[in-house]
């Protein structure tokens, strides 16, 4: 067994060539902890960087770029190894640059070759005796911005014309900051005072959240390992996440559609409201029969699968498939850009672009008008997003009431009563109002 095998650093470095290569961030560094034998410590050490290379790499690409002559003759593994030496120097305090610079040095000689290891040796040494560019120092405002907080310089403007330079900043800074680790209770199978008292139990430290009525945020270990995790009693899922069903106004023997339903998040939690004696049932469509079984499985875990049917399709050709006024709620919880989840999938704002917000807006729109006549009258859709653009949020709303004279607007109540003083109907949450992920809901009654 190489002495890297369980070396954080290294598994670092290829998680990181992983996830540029297509892999999830956040499914990478579960499986490889997963794998490998490692401490707590090590395996938190790991996930920092990981995560910490990922959300500053436009940054620290920007420091590396003058001590790099020819980048595109440097491996990929190199390159981020050299980006992973550069983020411990520059953002973890309590790391010695000593050891940073023998674990790198290291690495580049055993996963490499001598060159390997002179070449990293070099880059290393120059950069500490001349130093690194700061990007406070550019000129022009919006590649300062984009260079200091590692975001694309179209998401920058967006931002800055969608929100204020102020609420900008607020939104940008918060971004790199870690996720918080946030599960919901199945209320249906236990209380919220039973679920905290057994968590604690195991050691976790256990908070309210203050943005979701059954979302408890969990520090300590990770949440899969708890015992109310492997007996289906608690997931793991975003405070934000639980709003959308939370708003709804479910009732146990109601028929519900989940239009854009995987991973199954937002079914089970419907599904958890719903009687299956007073035939309450929820339909959960995604577009991708791989999908429709995570669904499934999701369902069966957490003890709600004889109130969940499943089916693969395109929710926008659901013409064909079921009544008009079939369901007495619809969810729509769209396919979206994911801006607002940036800080739980940080690579998430190298890969749009804008062309991509106004392609997912139309189709946005497109599953909207699909089902429009499958919900009653006095029946309601909700729409949400994991974003906070609002070419993807308001401006899909307005189009969908635009184009349906039936439908009206509703407000949106939660039970923390979330920004009560809002002017709006819909409910915009960003990812600095709360430290969760950014997440936009909207809701439409039929009245004819």
């Amino acid at each position: 067994m190489s002495k890297l095998d369980n070396n954080p650093r290294s598994l670092a470095v290829t998680a990181l060539t992983r996830v540029k290569n297509g892999a999830y961030s956040n499914l990478q560094l579960n499986q490889m902890i997963d794998q490998a034998s490692m401490s707590q410590r090590d395996a938190g050490l790991m996930t920092t960087i990981v995560y910490g290379v990922i959300q500053h790499r436009m940054t620290i690409d920007y420091q590396l770029e003058p001590f790099i002559k020819n980048p595109k003759k440097v491996a990929d593994w190199v390159m981020i190894l050299l980006e992973t030496a550069v983020y411990q120097m520059q953002y973890l305090e309590r790391v010695p640059k000593r050891a940073i610079f023998d674990e790198s040095i290291e690495i580049a000689k055993t996963r490499g070759h001598e060159g390997i290891r002179r070449f990293v040796t070099g880059v290393l040494h120059q950069m500490d005796r001349v130093g690194i560019n700061d990007p406070a120092d550019i000129d022009d405002p919006i590649k300062r911005q984009s260079l200091i907080y590692s975001v694309p310089k179209w998401l920058i403007k967006e931002l800055n014309d969608q929100l204020g330079a102020k609420k900008a900043i607020s939104v940008l800074e918060s971004i790199n900051h870690p996720a918080n680790q946030s599960i919901r209770v199945a209320t249906d199978q236990m209380t919220m005072a039973d679920a905290k008292a057994a968590l604690d139990e195991e050691g976790y430290q256990v908070n309210d959240s203050q943005v979701a009525a059954e979302g408890l945020v969990l520090g300590g270990k990770p949440a899969n390992q708890a015992k109310l995790f492997h007996d289906g009693q608690i997931t793991i899922q975003d405070e934000s996440a639980m709003l959308p069903a939370e708003a709804m106004h479910i009732k146990p023997d109601m028929m519900i559609l989940d239009a854009c339903s995987a991973p199954g998040g937002k079914t089970v939690q419907i599904a958890g409201q719903l009687s299956a004696e007073d035939r309450g049932q929820v339909v959960a469509l995604d577009i991708h029969e791989h999908k429709v079984r995570l669904v499934k499985q999701n369902a069966k875990r957490m003890h709600v699968d004889d109130r969940v049917v499943t089916q693969a399709i395109d929710a926008r050709k659901i013409q064909d498939v079921f009544e008009d006024q079939t369901f007495d709620e619809i969810l729509v919880d769209a396919p979206c850009s994911g801006i607002g989840l940036v800080r739980r999938k940080p690579e998430i704002r190298y890969e749009k672009q804008l062309k991509d917000v106004q392609s997912l807006a139309k189709i946005q729109l497109a599953i909207l008008d699909a089902v429009a006549q499958k919900v009653k009258i006095n029946g309601i859709i909700t729409y949400s997003t994991c974003t906070i653009l609002n070419q993807e949020n308001r401006d899909v709303v307005a189009a969908f009431l635009a184009d349906h004279p039936d439908f009206e607007s509703q407000r949106v109540e939660t039970a923390r009563d979330l920004k009560s003083d809002r002017a709006t109907d819909y409910l915009e949450i960003y990812p600095d109002d709360f430290d969760s992920d950014g997440f936009f809901i909207g809701q439409f009654k039929r009245v004819r």
